[in-house]
């Protein structure tokens, strides 16, 4: 027999919860006030701990006369200037180290973004004989280290195609990038099949689908895409060492290599300039994360889908 509630005694089912009680369950458990300090103060350490190097490498730049102890993280600051990032701009044109940097790193960025994008569509999207044997080949590639491919990449692109001393023969070994293939790839799959059928009835194109629809709904997926993908040719030595020769060409991490070995024990100060090249080198991947970081936890795929 069901238990009635009799009006005004204030008398409920024991099998129905209240409310109340069915929020508190679902809420997350909070956590008091010695948990939160103890959690605080071990996140504070952590960061610190994290961010100490690239503070030491920061003061050390500045330093006039070079301190390598512990009390040189907390520096006179009569002995900061900006002399160090003088010096080394006068032996390897720091700015157009920068430049060539930024040309290598954004024909990368384009090819990955290009062929990456076409590349994850026709493996999420399409269906084509082979494509199963494709994605198993592009899973193979993330396991062959690069270091073993440069060899014959090296006679193919400066011996055979003629791209030694050239901004091309930088770029093309890393215009492919089959991590980025692979993002794309399970970002386009969480698309609901509906939409694109849709657009097929509609008379729409794979070009415009992919155009209009598919990129639209993968924003996050681009701009993770690129950060992952920037940080590897921005601080890549040994392909941009091997291929260029000539010093006007030559990245920011190679012209340093070479301040390092040859120039820097001549200097008044080697210390304190090859920090100050490390900071000109690290400073804009820094600011990109800080920028963008939020597009590392990005969630709002489902969001999107459903408005």
């Amino acid at each position: 027999m069901m238990t009635q509630t009799t009006p005004g005694t204030g008398v409920r089912p024991a099998s129905r919860p209240s409310r109340r009680r069915r929020r508190d369950l679902s809420a997350p458990r909070r956590l008091t006030r010695g948990q939160a300090i103890v959690q605080g103060i071990v996140l504070t350490l952590g960061a610190i701990a994290f961010l100490f190097p690239f503070y030491y490498m920061l003061v050390g730049s500045l330093q006039a006369e070079p301190d390598t102890s512990v009390a040189g993280a907390f520096p006179n600051p009569a002995n900061l200037t900006l002399q160090n990032y003088g010096e080394i701009n006068s032996r390897i044109n720091l700015f157009q180290g920068l430049v060539n940097s930024g040309i290598f790193t954004g024909g990368v960025l384009l090819g990955t973004v290009v062929f990456g994008v076409l590349a994850g569509y026709a493996l999420a999207i399409l269906q084509w004989r082979g494509r199963g044997v494709t994605f198993a080949l592009a899973l193979l590639v993330q396991t062959i280290p690069f270091q073993l491919l440069m060899i014959p990449l090296y006679v193919l692109i400066a011996r055979n195609y003629g791209l030694a001393d050239n901004y091309l023969g930088m770029i093309l070994p890393f215009v492919i990038n089959s991590a980025a293939v692979l993002i794309f790839r399970q970002y386009f799959l969480q698309l609901p099949r509906e939409l694109f059928d849709a657009a097929r009835v509609d008379g729409a194109g794979e070009f415009r689908l992919l155009w209009r629809i598919a990129l639209p709904l993968v924003r996050p997926a681009l701009v993770t895409a690129l950060l992952l993908t920037f940080i590897g040719p921005w601080n890549e030595f040994l392909w941009p060492f091997l291929i260029t020769k000539e010093a006007s060409l030559q990245p920011l991490a190679v012209s340093l290599a070479n301040y390092i070995s040859t120039v820097a024990g001549s200097t008044s100060n080697p210390y304190g300039a090859i920090l100050a090249g490390a900071v000109v080198l690290a400073a804009p991947v820094v600011v990109l994360f800080i920028v963008f970081q939020r597009y590392f936890t990005s969630s709002d795929l489902g969001s999107s889908v459903k408005g």
